[in-house]
């Protein structure tokens, strides 16, 4: 039996100005891949969604970026730490050998011993504020725990170098010789975590090693009373090596914080180091007898008197204190190059405090190697500024960018959607 034409056909299917008749095998073609193209589309902005999220997570979690809420605060409060620590310590650490005070183990030991106050910051978000679910030491390995040792040795030694310096020269001039370590954390930054010379890099190493160099051609007229040229130039070679020791120092620790995301375990490891550097100088003290001469020289020594002296020591502690934590704050949020720059203008407010505080004279020649210094570091300053622009300009491109593509890939779909209907039209 025969089949009528109107048994063997189907009615065709009107869409527009086209006309076809589409088969079983030609619907389930178009569904197929109507499926497949939905399929893309939806893997695609899953994928995207889950990259957000991450993005999101990722801000909210890490301290370090410049998204989560905690980060300026924290910023500004740690510069403020370092600018009142970093001061006030060098004028008081030269208060106390101007005085008679004469012991450099004393001077080192005073400098970390004040680590039980990094206890407040390391429990105080989670015991009181209720700012964190973490648990203190909750992430505190092994291998951090021998980083952080290796680390404490090196200030430790650090510590040394900066005491034997300071109680030869004007806090002028040691604070200005400090700021070497600014070149030499350029040179070491570069090879230890990778940092990028530029003009600004430069530009600022230069100057501030042509201040140097100028304090050390001044010497002779900058040598305090009752010191003498050998024990001046000990005090210099100190001093510098103090500085290129920090400029180590900074970029080692920045590597280690690249792996921590939360400001209360840079606390955690802080105090690990200042408990390993007080180590070494009570073994110190202990071999050079410095806790008998300590309240000896608090008693007989001080010319301003047993209350003043302690007074001075806890002062001391504090202040100290303030530094290591601004340092270790601004080198975690930032970078250890930024830290050093920082460091660096706050010096120059030491040569000016030695000036005003303690009555040291400021030369023409100190005053050219001030203004050097302070033209170096807004010459960092300035750069800085320009690469923040331009990483802002770049940022907003791509985020462009990125709709753009968004929007043309939606269009893209719905056009081979639309193509691939009027072909399957056209073949039949």
């Amino acid at each position: 039996m025969e089949k009528t034409p109107s048994q063997s056909q189907e009615p065709a299917f009107q869409h527009g100005s086209l006309s076809m008749a589409p088969t079983n095998k030609n619907y389930e073609t178009l569904e197929i891949e109507s499926i497949n193209n939905i399929e893309g589309e939806e893997e695609a902005e899953s994928e995207m969604g889950n990259k957000k999220a991450q993005e999101e997570l990722h801000a909210t979690t890490d301290q370090k970026s410049i998204r989560n809420k905690r980060y300026m605060p924290l910023l500004v409060l740690n510069y403020f730490l370092l600018f009142v620590g970093s001061v006030s310590s060098s004028m008081l650490s030269k208060y106390y050998f101007t005085h008679k005070g004469s012991s450099k183990w004393v001077s080192t030991w005073i400098q970390c011993t004040g680590f039980p106050l990094l206890l407040i910051p390391i429990f105080l978000p989670y015991s009181l504020l209720k700012s964190t679910i973490r648990k203190p030491f909750t992430d505190f390995n092994k291998k951090i725990l021998t980083l952080s040792i290796f680390v404490g040795i090196m200030l430790g030694i650090n510590n040394l170098l900066f005491s034997w310096g300071v109680s030869y020269l004007p806090v002028s001039t040691s604070s200005l010789l400090l700021s070497s370590q600014l070149g030499f954390n350029l040179i070491l930054s570069v090879i230890i975590v990778k940092q990028k010379i530029t003009f600004s890099n430069l530009n600022t190493v230069i100057l501030i090693t042509l201040s140097s160099i100028i304090l050390a051609l001044n010497s002779s007229s900058e040598r305090p009373k009752g010191v003498t040229e050998k024990q001046y130039f000990i005090g210099f070679f100190c001093t510098i090596s103090a500085g290129l020791l920090f400029a180590l120092y900074l970029p080692v620790v920045e590597k280690i914080y690249k792996k921590v995301y939360c400001y209360e375990m840079v606390m955690e490891m802080q105090l690990v180091m200042e408990m390993t550097a007080t180590a070494l100088a009570t073994v110190g003290m202990a071999f050079d007898g410095g806790f008998s001469e300590m309240k000896r020289e608090g008693k007989e020594v001080f010319d301003k008197g047993e209350r003043v002296y302690w007074v001075l020591i806890v002062a001391t502690i504090l202040a100290w204190q303030f530094c290591f934590m601004g340092t270790a704050g601004m080198v975690f949020l930032t970078s250890s190059l930024t830290g050093g720059i920082c460091m660096t203008a706050l010096l120059s407010m030491n040569v000016l405090g030695g000036v005003v505080f303690l009555k040291e004279k400021f030369g023409g020649l100190k005053a050219v190697a001030t203004v050097l210094c302070l033209w170096g570091f807004c010459s960092y300053v300035y750069g800085m500024y320009t690469k923040m622009l331009e990483a802002k300009a770049i940022s907003q491109q791509n985020n462009n960018n990125n709709d753009i593509n968004r929007h043309s890939g939606e269009d893209s779909s719905s056009l081979e959607l639309v193509s691939m209907v009027k072909n399957l039209g056209v073949s039949h």
